[in-house]
């Protein structure tokens, strides 16, 4: 999975990329100080991978894990090359969803920036998500243009081109509009040929409202997070209330250290844990478990998947010749305290083709090719 980190410019995006990833990558107050985008991989916090590992000693144990883009700072005009233009849209579109970083902190040292990168400008959490999302759009209306074109000439050799043409008339007025194609309403047809043209504005989005610690320990009262809330809420889109700032004194801390930090702070788990919690959710991801004394492993897969794709995670061979899974329960087996006992409580079950694995299933895969 590959979660694309965008905004304006002095937002908070490189700090909460520091954050999260580590990286220690450059973090300054000034436009563009992110020119490539910095990619980081984090692993996916899993107690349940942790207590196995635990149990059998493995040589190796492997988590999921989550790739991070820190995406440079967008600007009004960035879909017509404004900034640093179009190679960061093209960054975005590589991505599996959005996380949003939207300024919800006044500070008269840091600038805000929206259209002119030597003009600073007052915070106004709505206007820069618009100015974010107009950008997408244009970009997305450009796609969707050259897309008609495409199917009006197909459409002169084959007929059937012709409602294709239709769909994406509707979805080029509706992006004139200022809407983006993710509220764009149409059967689950049309909506799967739509998704066809990778649209920016399509992708699922988490708007990550960045406060001070003063806004994030009271966001009742925090005008601006309230205000992306009722956004977010408006167009089912996720939101998550980070102060990146504190976020990094987290990223240094270990252990009890740790944990002692967030108590003080009344939290219980860490900015990133809350960051692939939404993530997962906002994409309907799910983690089943392989166990073993070689290694103890967690796959992300999507709710509502076969044994046999997601077998095809592990390697293709064992999708191709699939002939049955073994699955327990985590929760089951922790009950009885293994696999044997679960076993002779009958709770270890053998599946078919048509099983669709659930979170936390632990897994043995039969196969023969």
């Amino acid at each position: 999975m590959k979660l694309g980190i965008v905004g304006l410019p002095n937002v908070g995006k490189s700090t909460l990329f520091n954050a999260i990833t580590n990286a220690g990558i450059e973090s300054a107050n000034y436009p563009f100080c992110t020119i490539e985008p910095n990619v980081g991989m984090v692993a996916v916090p899993d107690e349940r991978l942790d207590k196995l590992a635990e149990m059998y000693e493995p040589d190796k144990k492997t988590p999921a894990v989550i790739e991070f883009v820190d995406i440079a700072g967008l600007v009004k005009g960035a879909s017509q090359g404004a900034g640093l233009g179009n190679k960061f849209l093209a960054n975005i579109r590589e991505t599996d969803a959005i996380v949003h970083v939207v300024r919800c902190f006044d500070d008269e040292n840091i600038m805000h920036v929206v259209a002119d990168a030597s003009t600073n400008v007052p915070v106004d959490p709505l206007g820069d998500i618009e100015a974010i999302d107009l950008e997408l759009i244009m970009a997305d209306l450009e796609m969707v243009n050259r897309r008609i074109d495409k199917a009006t000439k197909a459409a002169k050799g084959d007929k059937k081109f012709l409602h294709e043409v239709e769909v994406f008339k509707g979805l080029a007025e509706h992006l004139n509009n200022g809407k983006s194609a993710r509220t764009y309403e149409c059967d689950e047809a049309d909506a799967a040929l739509i998704a066809t043209s990778e649209l920016l504005s399509l992708k699922p989005i988490i708007y990550a409202a960045n406060t001070d610690e003063d806004g994030f320990t009271d966001l009742e009262n925090n005008q601006y997070f309230q205000q992306v809330k009722t956004l977010a809420a408006a167009e089912g889109a996720q939101v998550l209330p980070i102060c990146a700032k504190m976020e990094q004194d987290i990223a240094e801390l270990e252990g009890e250290d740790k944990l002692m930090f967030l108590e003080e702070l009344g939290l219980q788990e860490s900015g990133l844990d809350r960051l692939i919690k939404c993530s997962y959710e906002l994409l309907g991801l799910i983690s089943f478990l392989t166990y073993g004394k070689d290694e103890c492993r967690a796959w992300t897969i999507r709710k509502g998947t076969k044994a046999p794709k997601a077998a095809g995670k592990i390697h293709s061979d064992i999708e191709r010749g699939f002939i049955r899974a073994e699955v327990i329960a985590y929760d089951d087996m922790m009950k009885c305290g293994s696999v044997n006992a679960a076993k002779e409580k009958g709770l270890l079950r053998s599946e078919g083709k048509e099983y669709i694995v659930q979170d936390g299933d632990m897994v043995y895969f039969r196969f023969n090719v």
